[in-house]
């Protein structure tokens, strides 16, 4: 009997399949970004920093944007779902002292879609890009 350790071993170190979120899941999360476009946009920097390249970057150090409170640059979040999910519920707790005057979005499904949407919108060279 053969044994399939090598391709398994690979498959079991790639780590876990994640669904990619469906069509309905991503609109909604981009029509909750609505709200967040008066502020943020994907590829430029406004009154607050751009997306683009979000998942994996450290708070408070975007790419060209000096508008950073110290609370948010001290935080030592990692912005991923889950440091993402408890900013966007209530950014004003999170990191008190954060200049981001937004109450948060509340809502566990609009929340969760918007960061699905976030993670597909803000994959620099794939979705978005980084000016050097």
């Amino acid at each position: 009997m053969k044994t399939l350790v090598g391709p398994t071993l690979a498959l079991m170190l790639a780590g876990p399949v994640v669904a990619s979120p469906d069509a309905a899941t991503l609109k909604l999360g981009e029509s909750v970004y609505a709200r967040c476009a008066a502020c943020h946009a994907i590829d430029t920097n406004r009154t607050g920093p751009l997306h683009c390249g979000l998942f994996g970057r450290r708070a408070g150090t975007a790419p060209g944007f000096d508008g950073y409170s110290s609370a948010m640059r001290a935080s030592g979040i990692v912005w991923d779902e889950h440091s993402l999910d408890v900013f966007l519920k209530d950014p004003l707790t999170t990191v008190p002292g954060t200049a981001m005057g937004y109450a948060g979005v509340k809502d566990d499904a609009e929340r969760a879609a918007l960061i699905a949407w976030l993670h597909e919108a803000t994959r620099p060279g794939k979705t978005c890009g980084l000016a050097q």
